[in-house]
């Protein structure tokens, strides 16, 4: 076994190109064993049930195609490899240590149990008045927090060790972006040249994650370093810095030619261009906002949380393919950052219990690697986790609206409201692998509004209203009868056959061909409770237990299986039906697999819902589905 301090010294080592040997980011090694939950990088979303197969949200992060085409991947997570095994088929999530409990425990309370979160809110000081809500939410405490960095501060300042190192250099009094999509200011300090910040908005289709019917909804920022943005004799050149990001946009779409150069332009032409890799130095930054229907693409003035990304390493597909989940972690959290083990820093910035930000701690930070990392890592003890279908630990800009509209404040599908009604404006962008619209594809799949396979009641009405047999559907839609376990089943194939009609009837696109306002957005009401409730987790501090709240347990959170499909507690104790799940059991006595989850998900690689080859990117030039109607 190679020691901690060999790693602590390789880590070192990737990190010091930054600043140098002097100036680098300092952090520490963290066992997870330190935490309450091991394994926070496992979301939530993980823990569902899939109505007997019936609902395959697991595609959306657990395919091969990204590693299998080597494009800033290294993790197949669909069964291309032995080691990792088929996430879409098997709740195997990690081995155990001794030290820590099972993570075929669900340890997202908030989510699992509403209730709890309510009695917790109930019990502490910071309980706030609900009326007030939509006041809360145009409080800008980004601009405050921006405020504290104190100059220009970050990850080129060798000698700041304040918690606001890593806090992005992009203020919010500079926004929305130009047209552009370039970020510019008046103020001196926050230019590099002229009025140019450097950082430039990206408009991309988002995953059932992060749309406005789940209640966040993102802006993100990509800045290049400076001599991207330099000709040969280093002077400003925005058209060379067009030229690069556009470069680099090819690369991580994957359309790269082989006319394309091999270098970027201007000072930064000794820079390879990788297919599918950031250069080094690259930044994200990420506000994650509430929902409010109120303003421009349903963004909030108040935001969650700020995350950030620097790239710090280069990897490539290939490289360090050992599986060590149980790898230290490399974090400071005073300054609220996380190393990805993929070359990547990660930072995060969260709300106080007053609604300020603060420095994410350790276990929070583990949360952002479940998302942003890959199968690379420091040898021998490379960590895994993130997903099989990020490209360069990224989700945002893969999947970037091509050349001028992807280059501008994220819109979420061009979102306007008037007279208290909300529109898209904006069909349905075609997946290049699959020919069909992405929205449309991301419906048949997960036969819900998110992740977590439901759907609100604003969603379920319109459904029930235009999936009828008068309108040619094979049947009526239903709401789900959970009170009758045993046509549980039925009744979900009948919703997975009826949405497949609904989507190939293009019936989720409005007569002008747009995706329905009442598939994407929530209303008014929806989107005030849904911001209630995550207030109630910001009030209480337990972002540790989920930050995804509903007003009761999601129904794929119950158990609902048959005698033949059946498993227990981890104790062996049956479950009971309708029985909230709040584990799985594990295998015992394997050798390299000690401790891993073996109970099936259900979903069949023989079934028209399994796709282990998804892959994330658009169609060039940008096609989209048209409405059928007249």
């Amino acid at each position: 076994m190679v020691s901690l301090d060999f790693n602590r010294f390789l880590l070192v080592l990737c990190l010091s190109p930054i600043l140098g040997f002097g100036g680098a980011l300092q952090g520490e090694f963290k066992s997870r064993t330190t935490f309450t939950n091991p394994y926070a990088n496992i979301p939530a979303q993980c823990y569902i049930e899939t109505s007997g197969g019936t609902q395959n949200a697991c595609l959306f992060c657990h395919t091969n195609a990204p590693a299998r085409a080597r494009l800033g991947n290294n993790n197949p997570q669909a069964g291309l490899s032995s080691i990792t095994g088929n996430l879409q088929t098997t709740y195997s999530f990690t081995p155990a240590t001794q030290q820590t409990r099972s993570p075929s425990i669900n340890p997202w309370e908030n989510t699992l149990f509403p209730e709890k979160l309510e009695a917790a809110y109930q019990k502490s000081k910071n309980r706030f008045d609900e009326a007030k809500m939509l006041d809360y939410l145009n409080e800008n405490n980004w601009a405050e927090a921006y405020a504290k960095r104190g100059g220009k501060l970050g990850w080129e300042n060798g000698q700041d060790t304040s918690a606001w190192r890593l806090f992005p250099d992009l203020s919010p009094e500079d926004l929305p972006a130009k047209a552009d999509g370039f970020v510019r200011t008046n103020a001196k300090e926050r230019a590099l040249f002229g009025t140019m910040t450097g950082w430039r908005a990206i408009n991309f289709m988002p995953y059932g994650i992060f749309t406005p019917m789940s209640g966040s909804v993102s802006g993100i920022y990509i800045r290049l370093p400076k001599a991207f943005m330099q000709d040969e004799k280093e002077a400003w050149s925005e058209t060379i810095y067009a030229k690069n990001l556009d470069l680099l946009e090819r690369a991580i779409t994957d359309r790269l030619e082989p006319s394309d150069p091999k270098m970027y332009y201007g000072k930064a032409s000794t820079t390879e261009v990788h297919r599918g890799l950031y250069p080094l130095y690259t930044e994200f930054a990420h506000p994650l906002h509430y929902v409010d229907l109120r303003k421009n693409g349903t963004r909030a003035t108040r935001v969650k949380e700020i995350r950030y990304m620097v790239k710090t390493h280069m990897f490539y597909p290939g490289e360090a393919t050992e599986k060590e989940e149980n790898a230290p972690l490399y974090l400071n959290e005073k300054q609220g950052w996380i190393s990805n083990g993929a070359g990547w820093i990660l930072a995060g910035f969260i709300e106080d219990t007053k609604g300020h930000l603060r420095a994410q701690k350790g276990e929070e930070l583990m949360q952002c690697v479940g998302c942003h990392s890959d199968n690379y890592g420091f040898e021998p003890s490379s960590f895994t986790s993130g997903s099989g279908n990020t490209i360069d630990s990224t989700w945002a800009f893969p999947r970037k609206f091509p050349e001028k509209l992807g280059w501008g404040e994220m819109d979420y599908l061009a979102y306007s409201i008037k007279d208290g009604k909300a529109s898209s404006n904006r069909g349905d962008p075609i997946n290049r692998a699959k020919n069909e619209g992405e929205f449309g594809y991301f419906l048949k799949h997960v036969v819900g509004a998110n992740l977590y396979g439901v759907m609100p009641q604003s969603m379920e009405a319109f459904l029930t209203g235009q999936i009828t047999k008068e309108r040619g559907y094979s049947d009526n839609w239903r709401t789900l009868d959970l009170t009758n376990p045993d046509t549980l089943e039925e009744q979900q194939r009948l919703h997975v056959k009826l949405m497949g009609e609904f989507v190939e009837k293009k019936a989720y696109l409005s007569d002008e061909g747009f995706i329905h306002p009442r598939l994407l957005y929530p209303t008014e009401k929806e989107a005030l409770n849904g911001a209630i409730g995550y207030r109630k987790v910001v009030a209480t501090q337990r972002f540790t237990l989920g930050k995804d709240v509903f007003a009761q347990t999601p129904f794929t959170y119950r158990y609902f299986r048959n005698a033949k499909e059946a498993y227990t507690h981890l104790d062996g104790t049956p479950y009971r039906m309708g029985e909230i799940i709040t584990d799985r059991p594990i295998e015992k006595e394997a050798t390299l697999t000690q401790g891993v989850g073996i109970v099936e998900t259900l979903i069949d690689e023989k079934d028209a819902l399994y796709d282990g080859e998804y892959l994330p990117l658009l169609k060039y030039p940008l096609a989209y589905e048209k409405s059928l109607k007249p």
